[in-house]
């Protein structure tokens, strides 16, 4: 779908809060687009307070704001993760993946109770975002149409990357923070965090360039080992040292104790993208590297 294709309709927008979700709501609407944004809350740890989403994308122009309490459902989803050793090539945990999906899974009611066909989503068009986003909403409802701006040429024409937004949101007073030297970007749920792009891309920028947002890297951790128990149930994890939990609960419990010791911190790989190229990146999973070697022994 291309921006003619919307004039006049309703289309139910993917955002973050961030440059480009605040850019493309607020281009969108200038154009005629009637735009509801959705977020949703996956526990993300760089996120201080996530009701600034709302904040932010209603002053670009939304008609409404949808912020979504699926912090549950990403815990659990991160338990099957661990069930089915769900590790992309390298070895690190597929936490941005599961994401896209828990997150379309939200999505799809939401357009269905107000009547909405189109979904739009941020993701540029050398990723696997992309693929995630639309597989997802065609098996939830085939009848859901895909918007995505930066294979529209339309948006790519007026907007060539950060600078171009960057002065766009500036124009417009639209309250974002962005600078123009980011050296790498960061997807982050509780699961877990992906750093790519930028420095990173380039293999002589060492693990180490990442600034850790869940742990810290094993030469940094404590030289004293630590004794954890997990206890599960059909296969599920239930507790860890004796404390019984929810399942987001748990999975922030398991981030703190291998992240303080440097679990599942600095994994990085390069890996093949779906659409055909390499990428690079840094990852961090420490609950979930902790949880998944204990499953290890049950098998």
């Amino acid at each position: 779908m291309h921006l003619p294709d919307l004039k006049g309709q309703t289309i139910l927008m993917a955002v973050s809060g961030g440059l480009d979700s605040c850019t493309i709501t607020h281009w969108l609407t200038a154009h005629g687009v009637d735009v509801v944004a959705y977020a949703a809350d996956l526990g993300q740890p760089d996120e201080e307070d996530i009701e600034d989403v709302r904040t932010r994308m209603l002053a670009s122009g939304a008609r409404e704001m949808i912020l979504d309490d699926l912090k549950e459902p990403i815990a659990r989803a991160g338990f099957q993760l661990v069930q089915s050793g769900a590790r992309y090539e390298g070895g690190y945990w597929n936490t941005t993946g599961i994401a896209r999906h828990v997150v379309v899974a939200g999505m799809v009611p939401e357009m269905q109770r107000r009547g909405i066909t189109i979904l739009g989503h941020g993701c540029t068009g050398r990723g696997n975002d992309q693929v995630r986003f639309e597989l997802a909403a065609e098996m939830l409802d085939p009848k859901v149409r895909v918007y995505a701006p930066w294979r529209d040429p339309a948006f790519l024409a007026e907007f060539g990357g950060r600078k171009e937004m960057i002065e766009y949101c500036q124009k417009h007073s639209i309250p974002v923070k962005a600078t123009l030297s980011k050296p790498y970007s960061t997807d982050a749920n509780v699961l877990g965090l992906t750093h790519e792009a930028g420095e990173l891309e380039s293999l002589e920028t060492p693990a180490t360039r990442v600034d850790p947002g869940m742990g810290v890297f094993p030469m940094d951790a404590p030289d004293e080992p630590k004794s954890v128990s997990i206890r599960f149930e059909e296969g599920v994890p239930v507790a860890i040292d004796g404390n019984s939990l929810g399942a987001f609960d748990l999975v922030a419990t398991a981030n703190t104790i291998g992240g303080s010791h440097g679990i599942g911190i600095g994994l990085h790989a390069v890996e093949n993208r779906f659409v055909g190229i390499k990428a690079r990146g840094i990852y961090e999973a420490p609950g979930l590297e902790l949880l998944g070697r204990g499953y290890e022994y049950l098998l």
